[in-house]
């Protein structure tokens, strides 16, 4: 059974940029606009956005020292960017935001998950 990270750190990292990338979509600059645009997300739902990123952050953080936890806040940040995936695959939004934010997010995310409880 998995239980707690083998080191806390990457975890960390991850609930960092999860954080960081919250913290920005307050206020999305241009390119997380069009990425937003581009899926055909409507506005009224980004706050809904931001609210799983802050508790994926703050499922990374507890899951630091909490057994379970931060697996499963993995888990759930992989899903999320597994659907953003989905929905720019559906929407035919290929261009740079889906190569570089989506897919080196989900790919950041895998990585955290193998090499943190899987290794």
């Amino acid at each position: 059974m998995i239980l707690l990270a083998q080191s806390w750190w990457i975890p960390a990292a991850l609930a960092f940029i999860l954080f960081a990338d919250a913290i920005i979509s307050i206020r999305p600059p241009a390119f997380i606009r069009a990425c937003l645009d581009g899926v055909k997300l409507p506005r009224e739902w980004w706050w809904m956005l931001i609210v799983i990123k802050l508790l994926g952050t703050a499922g990374l953080i507890v899951g630091i020292w909490v057994p379970g936890i931060g697996f499963a806040a993995n888990t759930g940040v992989i899903v999320y960017f597994v659907c953003a995936a989905i929905a720019h695959l559906r929407a035919k939004f290929l261009k740079q935001e889906f190569w570089v934010n989506c897919l080196g997010m989900l790919l950041l995310s895998i990585l955290a998950l193998v090499f943190s409880y899987l290794v």
